[in-house]
């Protein structure tokens, strides 16, 4: 029997609301100034417009989980956050949370500014439920991950924003909290920190404890996190598999959000209709989820007889390389819908938005040329390099082995 998995962050109808354009100032210069720009405003007293960060967000997140959320700027990913770690009081609905919660949210958040960085490690690790003598065990090791030995007894009111960083990340990471909420702050360090973040964040991950991050580098999503949720506009628009999820958006960044509906010029001898995926369910026509065999479909209704038919079809990635194309000739066609499918053995690109065209003609004549809506999300996993610069067009599956030379030639390798 597999373990039971505990739910350790459960949302419900969480909303938080905010008001646009107050002004703090409330002196009496600010009401003079108030007052002879408006009179009457200034007296009835200006309402602020009001929006919502954030609205009816429902989520659950289990041990052990490692979730990314990601989204557009503004759409609601920090204020998330905020609420999850106490900071913010939600304007609507709850949130239950289990566990030691460790957030690392933006530069200042957590550490007292008069304290040295020897006495926020112990106050962090006191405030997480921790003994002294479970933080001394760990504090060498916060240190040297920290790369500020020699800062160690300053105030941290004196770091600079990288060292600010590097320490409540060494702190958070390794002062072992049951729940982990880590928001974009990494991008503030040098690349090299980064990287040893994500490794660490890794061994996080690995021994069962629960992450919450929030990251615009995609790649450190796919690389990290189990599941995805895609918050946009305060709402949560898509929950499931990171890289569903994660190309579904890449699609819907790339293409604008268009539609299916887009306006098409009506064409009198035929014109295309749709394209799918074969056999795949409603909400999973245009996803290639799977490296093996796929079919794809494309619908053209034709008003007139083609005697001397040709169909093109190709395949573009989002930058509009051409990755694939072929043409079928000496196609004699009636009038009516015909479906052309094209039968692959695979689909071995990597994760992203990628756009059919197709095109119909009779001899000379072109029918109908149509950049097909929506763009096609290949949503496999990655089977790439670790290193983000190293990743290519192709999505290979592949086999590694090793073996010694002498093995290759049937002798048996000895040990000193």
């Amino acid at each position: 029997m597999g373990v039971k998995m505990t739910t350790v962050i459960h949302a419900e109808g969480l909303g938080k609301r905010y008001r646009r354009g107050v002004r703090v100032d409330t002196g009496l210069r600010h009401v003079l100034e108030a007052f002879a720009r408006s009179p009457w405003r200034a007296l009835r007293g200006a309402k602020p417009e009001q929006f919502w960060a954030l609205k009816d967000v429902s989520l659950s997140v289990r041990e052990g989980d490692v979730l990314g959320l990601i989204g557009r700027n503004g759409a609601g990913k920090t204020t998330l956050l905020k609420i999850l770690s106490r900071i913010t009081r939600p304007t609507e609905g709850w949130a239950e949370i289990r566990g030691r919660v460790r957030s690392l949210l933006e530069v200042g958040t957590g550490f007292h500014p008069e304290l040295t960085g020897r006495e926020n490690t112990y106050l962090s690790g006191s405030i997480l439920g921790m003994s002294k003598r479970e933080i001394d065990r760990k504090f060498d090791e916060i240190v040297a991950f920290a790369e500020i030995e020699k800062f160690i007894e300053t105030p941290v009111k004196h770091y600079s924003s990288g060292m600010y960083v590097r320490l409540a990340f060494a702190v958070a990471a390794h002062l072992e909290p049951e729940i982990l909420l880590v928001d974009e702050v990494l991008a503030v360090g040098d690349i090299n920190f980064q990287k040893k973040c994500l490794g660490k964040m890794g061994d996080v991950a690995r021994a069962g404890r629960t992450v919450v991050l929030v990251s615009h580098q995609l790649n450190q999503i796919r690389r990290l996190c189990q599941r995805v949720a895609w918050v946009d506009g305060g709402s949560i628009r898509q929950t499931g598999p990171t890289h569903e999820v994660v190309s579904a958006y890449e699609s819907a960044m790339l293409s604008g959000d268009r539609s299916q509906g887009a306006d098409r010029r009506s064409r009198t001898k035929g014109q295309f209709l749709r394209w799918e995926i074969a056999e795949a369910a409603p909400e999973q026509r245009h996803i290639v989820p799977t490296l093996g065999p796929v079919t794809v479909n494309f619908v053209v209704e034709l008003a007139e007889p083609i005697r001397h038919g040709e169909q093109g079809v190709a395949l573009f990635n989002a930058e509009r390389q051409l990755m694939w194309a072929r043409a079928e000739q000496n196609l004699c066609l009636e009038p009516g819908v015909h479906v052309f499918s094209y039968g692959l053995t695979s689909l071995p690109l990597r994760p992203g938005a990628y756009q059919w065209q197709v095109s119909i003609w009779d001899g000379d004549e072109m029918l109908d040329l149509w950049d097909c809506i929506p763009e096609m999300t290949i949503a496999t996993e990655g089977n790439q390099h670790y290193m983000d610069e190293w990743n290519g067009v192709l999505n290979l599956l592949c086999k590694f082995a090793h073996s010694t030379a002498q093995e290759v030639v049937g002798e048996r390798p000895s040990c000193i």
